[in-house]
């Protein structure tokens, strides 16, 4: 099928295996994470990648996780492949980078951030960092909740925390696909959006190396990523590639592929 333009008058949404991604760019992921910041909507933002159409494609609660209200940018050159058979216009948001950038230009809006995740030094590094990085950037509050298993007393204490802080936005960062899970359940509760970052903590901290643009934008960073941890990805990486190239072949092409929404990037 030839490629698609996106519309003017309203939102594409492309189909990857059984995940329905939002086609956008960095400049307006941002801008729809700040509108919704700025108006305190309880909005879950998913980046996702290859492993997570993979993981979608054998879990039912993870699945019906991108099903759900909230929106899913792709975070991920082998995603962005696969749309691009569709509509020409989609482009990666690459989750350290729209993280960044809505630190960088929240700081017009005098936007409040709260950090979930990771572990206390990770985050006072991270703090430090965006303060050195953006000053006048404003930390409403940070928790790092260990690497245990979340259950619902947990998820009432995060939002607990974060009501108290009166944060406008919630970073999560506690890895696939807890943090997807966690902000799907989040953003109504707090009233404020829930951004599931991945590794950027770890990134902005200096905790772990970010592989070279030019790599990046190869769509081999996951290479980069599994040299670096080979241990704790090499499953993620070897076995979930593959799933997810069955996935976005043969899932995709059963399903439609195309869909319109109304004005705006949320749903």
């Amino acid at each position: 099928m030839p490629n698609q333009d996106d519309r003017s008058d309203g939102v594409n949404i492309v189909r990857v295996g059984r995940v329905p991604f939002t086609v956008s760019n960095l400049g307006r992921a941002t801008d729809t994470v700040l509108a919704a910041a700025s108006a305190r909507e309880g909005l879950p933002v998913r980046l996702a990648n290859a492993y997570c159409v993979a993981l979608a494609s054998s879990d039912e609660k993870y699945c019906s996780v991108f099903n759900s209200h909230g929106i899913t940018f792709p975070d991920g050159t082998p995603v962005v492949w696969f749309m691009r058979r569709r509509i020409s216009a989609a482009r990666t948001v690459r989750g350290p980078a729209l993280f960044e950038r809505v630190i960088d230009r929240g700081r017009e809006r005098q936007i409040r951030h709260f950090f979930l995740g990771t572990q206390d030094a990770t985050l006072e590094a991270l703090v430090a960092e965006l303060g050195r990085r953006y000053p006048g950037m404003e930390c409403a509050g940070t928790f790092a909740p260990g690497f245990n298993a979340i259950d619902n007393e947990s998820l009432v204490e995060f939002a607990e925390k974060i009501r108290d802080s009166e944060a406008d936005i919630v970073w999560v960062a506690l890895g696939t696909p807890k943090q997807d899970f966690v902000s799907s359940w989040l953003a109504p509760e707090v009233g404020s959006p829930c951004v599931g970052v991945g590794a950027a903590f770890d990134f902005v901290a200096g905790r772990v190396g970010e592989a070279p643009v030019w790599l990046r934008e190869t769509g081999f960073e996951w290479l980069y990523r599994l040299l670096s941890e080979p241990r704790r990805l090499w499953r993620r990486y070897l076995i979930g590639n593959s799933k997810f190239l069955y996935c976005a072949i043969f899932q995709s092409s059963s399903s439609s592929q195309v869909s319109h929404f109304g004005s705006g990037e949320r749903r």
